[in-house]
């Protein structure tokens, strides 16, 4: 391109042809130019101090030219002018190097053109002698020249005063964001803390309102407070028949759940216990259940303690044996020292000792639950059979899961239209209640000829198994209690034999302390009183006989024969 500063072109200042030649390159490629000067050449020397030639000391002009000789080339180049700052006249501070007439001065000194980074175009040449270019605004330190003397300017340095600020305004800042994120903490544990009691609070109140505990409020199981009637409390009841395959004989208990008042109980059965079979015939327990098995002596049960039986539990001393020990033994009080039945020989140590939370084995356990001592009666024996099922509850599983793997365990062939998963579940809910004290044994009393009276019955048969005896079914027979209050034992015989003729239900009643000269109809509920009067005509006994009073658990009517009963009157 053509400039007229480039090399060979221009006027100096005092007519002449300015002249301009390339003397090396920058640190970024550019031509570095020196100017010729077309009038006598001077000569420059090389100053250490970075002071021009041709000016006295002290920068006054003396208006005489100083001959210039050669500059120091450092790329080997001679006539290039002395660059302070480097080879090629690049200037690590990116300042631009003067340019322009010297004061008091003729000639000029070479033109480098100047950039600001590796990206920068090059700068404008600067303007003729005759008309100078103001310098441009400094950027870091600009090289200022005053005379002969160049100081360095700064114009702004760094203050400590100020990072010093920076800092503190840093720390400060922290700091609150510290406080404000500790207040949030705070108040999201306050929240969480208040939630937790919420729900303490409302699940206590609520424990304590479903049992019944919440003073002024009534419990799901209760109506206004009061205790629900003991023949609307929901029950599952299980009758367990213990086979003692060494002895032939069997021991029996009922399995009581009360999903109502939340409690467990064994009732134990005596064997002479008097039930009325299909026939009308009256037999023991004992008797039954060889005779007419699981479903004759349910059935049976159900009819003289009004209960309602869901299954029966057939369970062989071998089967308890297992049972015991894969609920890992039992710890149970025992109440006299039982001798080894392998064991015959006299003097041996006793199998189970006398004492309190003995651990039994299995076979230890069928030891101590089929043991009936010298002089004892059957009672003794059969509430050692419920000490240990007891025992066993309390190590059973309470899960109902666990439990029926249990039960599936023992490998037994349960009486229809009991499961394993029925029986399973069944125990799991008994399990839970012996684990929480909620679980007792209790026997219940018969008189010596096995018949229930309601002094001694009815605490048992009302409170555990549903109180009054259950209604009987639409079509069914009336059930009748005989008591035989003649003084002969015939005469029991003889009504059954008339009543079960005239269409009732016969139930053993048993035999009055003492004899009784008249004899009574008596019925509970309104609706028995026109099967009183009919139960009277059937065995000949008067209409003012009949009389509303209490009557045993189990039957519908009760008849007491005093000496007045004529046999074959009727």
């Amino acid at each position: 391109m053509n400039d007229r500063y480039e090399a060979g072109h221009g006027d100096d200042q005092y007519g002449g042809e300015d002249q301009y030649e390339i003397v090396g390159y920058d640190d970024y490629g550019r031509p570095v130019y020196q100017h010729v000067p077309s009038r006598s050449p001077q000569q420059q020397t090389y100053d250490p101090y970075g002071q021009r030639q041709g000016y006295p000391q002290g920068g006054y002009d003396t208006g005489q030219q100083q001959p210039i000789p050669p500059a120091y080339d450092p790329y080997g180049q001679q006539g290039a002018p002395y660059d302070p700052y480097g080879a090629g006249g690049h200037d690590p501070y990116g300042q631009a190097a003067a340019g322009g007439q010297q004061p008091g001065g003729t000639e000029q000194t070479a033109y480098i053109p100047q950039q600001s980074g590796p990206d920068a175009r090059p700068q404008q040449r600067s303007r003729p002698p005759e008309e100078p270019e103001a310098p441009a605004p400094p950027a870091g330190p600009e090289r200022q020249e005053a005379g002969d003397e160049e100081q360095f300017a700064f114009v702004e340095e760094p203050d400590g005063e100020s990072e010093d600020v920076i800092d503190w305004l840093k720390f400060t800042e922290n700091r609150t964001e510290r406080r404000e994120e500790a207040r949030r903490r705070a108040r999201g544990r306050i929240i969480a803390l208040g939630v937790v009691l919420a729900l303490v609070v409302t699940g206590g109140v609520g424990y304590l309102w479903y049992a019944g505990k919440l003073p002024g409020v009534s419990s799901p199981g209760s109506a206004t407070g009061t205790t629900v009637a003991a023949g609307a409390q929901k029950r599952d009841v299980i009758v367990v028949h213990l086979h003692n395959t060494g002895k032939r004989d069997t021991s029996t208990v009922l399995l009581v759940d009360n999903a109502t008042t939340k409690r467990g109980t064994t009732v134990l059965l005596p064997n002479s216990l008097a039930l009325t079979d299909d026939s009308g015939t009256t037999t023991t327990l004992a008797k039954s259940v060889d005779d007419d098995g699981s479903s004759g002596t349910r059935d049976q049960l159900d009819t003289v303690l009004g209960t309602d039986i869901q299954g029966t539990w057939r369970l062989d001393t071998p089967y308890l044996q297992n049972l015991v020990e894969l609920v890992g033994n039992i710890e149970i009080d025992t109440d006299t020292d039982v001798p080894d039945p392998d064991t015959k020989k006299k003097g041996s140590a006793p199998l189970v000792h006398q004492g309190k939370a003995q651990t039994l084995s299995g076979k230890m356990a069928v030891a101590y639950a089929t043991y009936r001592g010298p002089g004892e009666t059957e009672n003794a024996q059969l509430a050692r059979f419920g000490q240990v099922m007891q025992g066993a509850l309390r190590k059973l599983s309470s899960d109902p899961s666990a439990a029926t793997t249990t039960v599936q365990t023992l490998a037994q062939i349960l009486d229809p239209p009991l499961t394993d998963k029925d029986l399973g579940t069944f125990l799991a809910k008994l399990a839970d209640l012996a684990k929480g004290g909620k679980y007792r044994t209790v026997p219940l009393p018969v008189q010596t000829d096995g018949t229930l009276t309601a002094g001694t019955s009815d605490s048992v048969v009302k409170d555990v198994l549903g109180g009054t005896a259950k209604s009987p079914d639409a079509g069914s027979a009336v059930r009748v209690a005989v008591q035989n209050a003649t003084g002969a034992k015939d005469d029991t015989e003889k009504a059954r034999v008339t009543l079960l003729g005239g269409g009732f239900g016969f139930i053993e009643g048993g035999t009055a302390s003492g004899a009784e000269a008249a004899s009574e109809v008596v019925y509970s509920d309104a609706a028995d009183k026109q099967n009183a009067v009919e139960v009277a005509k059937t065995l000949g006994l008067p209409a003012g006989s009949v009389t509303k009073g209490a009557v045993s658990s189990g039957a519908d009517v009760l008849v007491v024969l005093g000496q007045d009963y004529r046999p074959g009157a009727s």
